[in-house]
């Protein structure tokens, strides 16, 4: 059984799971889909071809599925697909898909969204990301599963941010940041291995040493990079996170890698 407050305001045509909590003030738009448990605290605002995946909380005056701050949008029936048990706190922004980036924003299963954070057009998003308050992607970016975003930091657009990696508080990202590396800084440089992040997931202390000896040969300053991931591949070809990483440095891509301070451009 759902339950609305009299104050909130939902189209007709929205269609509303069992369970559904919709407090004062809402507005729910006609093509808005809320799975089961979803709750809508108070204040806030779902809008567009918008799903939510059950049990997600969203908070006051978070603005959801609104047109995408893109000049080149023209009204395309684009779409924003949020997942399961996330939670979207105060002022939070996200954008719906548009033509030039396949039509849909989406976004995985327990995620956490903090006061002021910005999901613009054509984002993916994995599971259990964290977005610190007032942390803010651009267009087109990709973020992989257990990433964490400090608070004010910016990612530009078409950036990828790899599975679980750590973007440092007032970074800016240009460049695409390694699986399970950490960046941070004006113009955010590769400082190092999310080790702590690596701990608090329980990979072990074998793998962990791997992924140290690993990152250093790839970004060492003998040979070229294709030379060092060769030789990366053939030395730790069993450990599935160096693969990782040696992968997703070998897909091209229009931002390149963030480098160490002392490392040079790819």
């Amino acid at each position: 059984m759902t339950d609305i407050h009299p104050t909130a305001i939902v189209e007709s045509r929205a269609e509303l799971g069992t369970g559904v909590r919709i407090g004062p003030f809402c507005t729910v738009g006609g093509d808005v889909e809320l799975g089961d448990g979803v709750e809508v605290v108070s204040h806030a605002v779902i809008a567009g071809r918008t799903r939510v995946g059950a049990g997600t909380r969203i908070f006051p005056f978070a603005s959801i599925g609104h047109p995408p701050q893109d000049l080149k949008y023209r009204g395309e029936p684009s779409r924003l697909e949020i997942g399961a048990g996330n939670t979207i706190r105060e002022h939070v922004t996200m954008n719906p898909g548009t033509e030039g980036g396949g039509m849909l924003t989406r976004i995985g299963d327990g995620c956490l969204f903090m006061v002021g954070a910005h999901v613009a057009h054509d984002c993916a998003i994995g599971d259990q990301v964290i977005m610190a308050n007032n942390a803010t992607l651009g267009g087109h970016v990709t973020v992989g599963n257990f990433a964490i975003l400090g608070g004010l930091s910016a990612v530009h657009q078409f950036v990828r941010v790899g599975r679980h990696a750590m973007v440092g508080g007032m970074s800016g990202v240009e460049r695409d940041v390694i699986p399970y590396g950490s960046v941070m800084g004006d113009r955010a440089r590769l400082s190092g291995l999310n080790i702590i992040g690596l701990k608090r997931r329980n990979f072990g202390r074998e793998t962990i040493h791997d992924i140290r000896k690993a990152y250093r040969l790839i970004f060492a300053r003998e040979g070229t990079m294709p030379e060092r991931l060769a030789d990366v591949m053939e030395e730790f070809e069993t450990n599935e996170p160096v693969r990782e990483i040696v992968d997703f440095i070998r897909v091209e891509s229009s931002r390149g890698v963030c480098l160490p301070d002392d490392g040079h451009d790819l």
